[in-house]
């Protein structure tokens, strides 16, 4: 006899295991908690039967609820919907058999986990227990767009889940054609999945390109989606090289802890033996530290010529860290030691890579208003030495040769700002120190003139300077719109100097040196706002003196971080244009420039700024050569500067233009430019860079520099793209790099390969062929082979 419960949609809320409806919607995921492959796809569904909650509350929903007395059923039939702890079922029909104790779900089987994944399944049959189970024609999508297909899954001994002819894959997007099918997919006969054991077996797989078998792997396995880390082999990838030979790079991960875990990687190589490469991370409740090294004893050390890198043994070690030691407080450190200069172009599949040459260790504390740093440089350069006598220097070794030993070690570097919280004089009062210290072990020296007057861009020797500057400054707006901005500020400095080479006379001969630079300015800016239909502009002309006694000791100290004088509309009005604070600009001088914005309603915007700088009176810091004589050509030089501008343009519809230019105050040529501009049109995205470095004769450079850098992509069809770079010397009409490649991307699937050439690298070889081949699966790993240098 059927008994009808409800026969309208009704709703049954009520707390705990409410009959067998409970079980509905664990069906799913004790099913789907075993079916789960490769490497991404440990997402799946991280919910146990077990992992329910007992006592969360569950809501079922149906069009008609029965109980069949004569065989014991309750069944839930029509739009059934069953809530409970966070997971949604849908079915067209539930039923419970009491005497059997097992639960079916039928009719379109929905079901929706608490962390988005989402099954379907015509039919399932579940045990009371959740220990027996079986479902028919199961379809897993997860949130990273994979898909598992399966013939059948049944699940036993509340332990091991089986999937019969099993599929994974990845899906498209919505934005994409639904119906279009996955270029790769992973079939297996037989999925097994321990979760004692937490493995998961795949038998008699095979690897699948537009549905044909590529690569088959009789036995695989990988841990469950509950194991975050697990021991394994990793992707391989390959080499191919003139000096290397041909390789493969096989990495082991080594998940030894929660809290640490080593990689190795051992890449036999045909011509120069076995590559070893190991990394070690440990993350702690405060930070993180990595320790790596990689080497090889060469087989074959004549196919290199650059120094020491024919030897024997060639290696590096590498560690890095950060850790949050306090409050505001953060210490670190990346240090790197290579056995030669080129170890790292030509081993460049080295897990740490290039880090570039400087190794530093710091030590960092940041509030809202203030921030002092402590850092500590070593430098290990990769250019090898040359012969230039043309630029030798009297007494000092050849230009070209001991760069390394040319190098400083910078030790400390610390830095302190300071902003006062309260005004002072109801305006901005603002701290700034400095501490530098740098040993060198040999003077970098060069000349211009035959050798006879030696220019110093390092001398050896250790040396200090302490630096403290307070800045002040208050803006008043008058009732026009009118901006006043004075602002004033004193600097001292002390310096600490203890130089070994006698042949450096260019510096003062005492040890410990003073100097002062007080400065009182006044800024003025007066916007004018003009506003039309479809747009705004905005003229401002902008006016800045400051008033200083000269520089002191011009050409007697040593000068290290302030060689570099770039004289554009970014530095303009910097009250000191110097890079950094071995120099201190002295002298009255006025910068005057004109602001001018342009914004559209439609989206388009422009900004320029064009001006120049006069030296008022005093001694001009930039006309006057310390031991460098970098500024002779800065185009400060002079009472009157040269002339400086600015553009940029954003048209809010994918293409930039920005430029910045130094023209020369006699006849508006140019003397220096920088020029940039990105577009990305239809198929179409690129890039352009240009610059212009006029000729600077007061530092050896004679002859203009000119380069052009371009980059293009362009996508051919849906998934097709082709795409090239080349940097090209106009003065020399010679290209110095280029590369082109073509690609493919999809939604699971990429591939590259890139053919590309180097001209500027100082190995001994003219130029550095590489090709590159990398391709990738989403959610599973992506492999490569370089060719290191085909010459």
């Amino acid at each position: 006899m059927t008994f009808p419960v409800f026969l309208t949609t009704e709703t049954w809320a009520k707390k705990g295991r409410l009959l067998a409806a409970a079980s509905v919607c664990a069906i799913a995921a004790t099913l789907c908690h075993g079916y789960t492959v490769p490497a991404a796809a440990q997402d799946l569904t991280s919910s146990l039967a077990g992992n329910l909650d007992p006592e969360a509350e569950l809501l079922l929903e149906s069009s008609e609820i029965t109980y069949d007395f004569d065989r014991d059923l309750i069944v839930a039939t029509g739009d059934v919907q069953v809530y409970y702890d966070g997971s949604t079922v849908q079915a067209h029909q539930i039923i419970f058999d009491r005497k059997s104790q097992q639960l079916k779900a039928s009719g379109n089987v929905i079901f929706i986990e608490s962390n988005g994944n989402v099954v379907r399944t015509e039919e399932m049959v579940l045990s009371e227990d959740f220990s027996e189970g079986f479902a028919r024609a199961l379809q897993i999508d997860t949130t990273r767009r994979t898909r598992f297909l399966a013939e059948q899954a049944r699940r036993e001994g509340n332990n091991v889940t089986t999937i019969d002819n099993g599929v994974y894959t990845v899906y498209t997007k919505p934005t994409t054609p639904p119906n279009k099918p996955p270029l790769w997919r992973v079939r297996a006969e037989k999925i097994i999945h321990n979760q004692q054991e937490k493995i998961i077996r795949f038998e008699n797989a095979a690897f699948e390109v537009y549905g044909q078998p590529i690569a088959y792997l009789p036995f695989l396995s990988i841990p469950d989606p509950s194991v975050k880390r697990k021991s394994g082999f990793l992707m391989p990838s390959g080499i191919v090289s003139d000096k290397l030979g041909y390789g493969v790079s096989v990495p082991y991960y080594w998940a030894l802890s929660p809290y640490y875990d080593v990689t190795t990687i051992l890449t036999p190589l045909t011509k120069q033996g076995v590559f070893g490469d190991v990394e070690y991370r440990h993350r702690f409740t405060t930070g993180e530290v990595s320790v790596s090294a990689a080497g090889l004893f060469q087989a074959q050390p004549d196919n290199f010529t650059t120094d020491r890198a024919d030897d024997r043994w060639r290696g590096a070690v590498n560690s890095s860290a950060t850790f949050n030691v306090a409050r505001d407080w953060t210490l670190g450190w990346d240090l790197t030691y290579k056995s030669d200069r080129q170890f790292f172009k030509d081993y460049s599949f080295t897990s740490f890579g290039d880090n570039g040459e400087t190794s530093t260790i710091y030590l960092e504390g940041r509030t809202d208003r203030n921030a002092l740093s402590v850092k500590a440089y070593a430098y290990q350069i990769s250019q090898e030495d040359y012969t230039d006598s043309q630029f030798n220097a009297n007494g000092f070794s050849p230009v070209g040769s001991s760069l390394q030993d040319k190098q400083p070690l910078v030790l400390p570097v610390i830095d302190y700002d300071y902003v006062f919280a309260d005004p002072i004089l109801a305006g901005e009062l603002a701290l700034t120190a400095n501490f530098t210290s740098l040993t060198r072990d040999e003077t970098d020296a060069f000349s211009i003139d035959g050798g006879s007057t030696a220019k110093f861009r390092g001398i050896d020797g250790t040396f200090s300077r302490v630096s403290v500057k307070g800045n002040w400054r208050r803006t008043f707006i008058d009732p026009l719109g009118q901006s006043f901005t004075p602002f004033a500020y004193m600097r001292g400095d002390l310096f600490f100097l203890a130089s070994p080479d006698s042949d450096v006379t260019a510096l003062t001969g005492e040890s410990f040196v003073g100097r002062a630079m007080p400065a009182i300015g006044l800024e003025y800016r007066y916007p004018f706002i003009a506003t039309f239909d479809g747009g705004n502009q905005i003229l401002e002309p902008v006016a800045q003196i400051v008033a200083r006694p000269n520089e002191q000791r011009i050409g007697e100290l040593p000068n290290d971080d302030a060689q570099s004088v770039v004289f554009d509309t970014t530095t303009l009005f910097d009250y000191d244009k110097f890079s950094g604070f071995d120099r201190a600009e002295g002298g009255t001088r006025l910068n005057v420039g004109l602001n001018y914005k342009l914004q559209l309603d439609s989206g388009y915007y422009v900004s320029g700024l064009f001006g120049r700088s006069y030296q008022l009176a005093g001694d001009n810091s930039y006309a006057i050569p310390d031991i460098l004589g970098a500024t002779q050509d800065s185009g400060l030089e002079t009472t009157l500067s040269d002339y400086v501008g600015s553009l940029y343009l954003d048209t809010q519809y994918g293409i930039k233009v920005g430029a910045q230019a130094r023209l020369d105050k006699e006849d508006f040529s140019v003397n220096r430019i920088q020029a940039q501009a990105s577009g990305i049109y239809g198929p179409v995205v690129s890039s352009l860079a240009y610059a212009f470095l006029n000729a600077q004769p007061d530092v050896g450079i004679d002859d203009p520099r000119e380069e052009l850098l371009g980059s293009a992509s362009l996508r051919l069809e849906e998934n097709w793209r082709i795409f090239g770079s080349m940097r090209y010397d106009l003065q020399n009409s010679n290209i110095v790099q280029d590369g082109l490649g073509v690609g493919y991307d999809d939604e699971g699937f990429s591939l590259s390969v890139t053919y590309a050439e180097d001209r500027s690298r100082n190995d001994g070889d003219e130029v550095n062929r590489t090709l590159y081949f990398r391709i990738g699966l989403r959610t599973i790993g992506t492999t490569q082979v370089s060719s290191g240098a085909l010459n």
